[in-house]
């Protein structure tokens, strides 16, 4: 409530621990920032829950351009049938992923990557 404080800091991802709960909004659109097992405890709680702040890379590393945990786990929520991703999401997170295998000289597995697109 407005009247009482906060008893807990918020599940702040890995890399964040250490600041404390000092970081309540994230920069892009007001979402606060959580960490990546939180994101998992409330999809399993409410299976429509937004997978876009999931798969976000921000909330297991604090190198947004890093989508290579949040590609793997797109990939095994697709397996358990959670298909509530949008496709531009899908898209940026393919695209994303290859061109950052890509420029680590792993054009094959960005060529693998690439074939899971859903825009042919």
């Amino acid at each position: 409530t407005s009247e009482c404080e906060k008893y807990a800091c918020c599940p702040l991802p890995p890399y964040l621990e250490d600041s404390g709960c000092v970081i309540e909004e994230d920069d892009n659109g007001g979402r606060p920032l959580r960490d990546i097992c939180f994101h998992l405890l409330k999809l399993y709680s409410d299976r429509s829950y937004e997978l876009d702040q999931l798969l976000d890379p921000r909330s297991v590393t604090s190198d947004p351009l890093d989508f290579r945990l949040s590609w793997h786990l797109w990939e095994v929520l697709r397996a358990l049938n959670y298909s509530h991703l949008s496709q531009q999401s899908w898209g940026v997170l393919n695209t994303s992923y290859a061109a950052q295998l890509e420029s680590e000289g792993l054009w094959e597995w960005a060529v693998f990557v690439m074939l899971h697109e859903p825009d042919t």
